[in-house]
């Protein structure tokens, strides 16, 4: 099948970024059923951050903000594939409403980590609150890459 052009910059000025390709104006046709869509994956999304945590805060207990890592990371990680292998695909507006906008959107959170920053930082562990940023950025950015690679893999094989 036809392959949609890889994000990035554009011809127009714009950085190709500015969204995952799920956007649509409301009352555009369709719209309705987008956001259906955006809402049921982000209720997956949110249901499944929250289990991550309880299982993270029983294993791990308190004390590093494990479970907001992990999502985060994975998200990333799931995201760089997702927006590499919908392309060109038939159903993709639908598809990235669903699993990227809805369903990543709902399992990662940086609110959560700039709350956790915030009250790591509050409990003088101004050291641990730089070392979860970092690990934040640089796993997540890592990860994004990660899963565009594998997506871009998994096209050639």
């Amino acid at each position: 099948p036809a392959r949609a052009a890889p994000a990035g910059p554009s011809a127009s000025g714009g950085t190709g970024w500015e969204t995952t390709g799920a956007m649509m104006p409301v009352g555009s046709p369709g719209a309705g059923i987008t956001l259906l869509w955006v809402m049921l994956g982000g209720a997956l999304g949110a249901g499944l951050r929250w289990w991550v945590g309880a299982a993270l805060l029983r294993q791990l207990q308190a004390g590093f903000p494990w479970a907001t890592l992990t999502v985060n990371i994975a998200g990333a990680l799931a995201a760089g594939y997702l927006l590499v292998r919908l392309q060109g695909h038939p159903q993709a507006t639908l598809l990235r409403a669903l699993l990227v906008v809805g369903f990543l959107g709902g399992l990662t959170t940086f609110s959560s980590l700039m709350v956790e920053l915030l009250l790591l930082a509050r409990h003088a562990r101004p050291g641990l609150a730089v070392l979860y940023l970092a690990v934040s950025i640089a796993g997540g950015m890592s990860a994004v890459w990660v899963g565009a690679r594998l997506a871009e893999a998994g096209l050639r094989g």
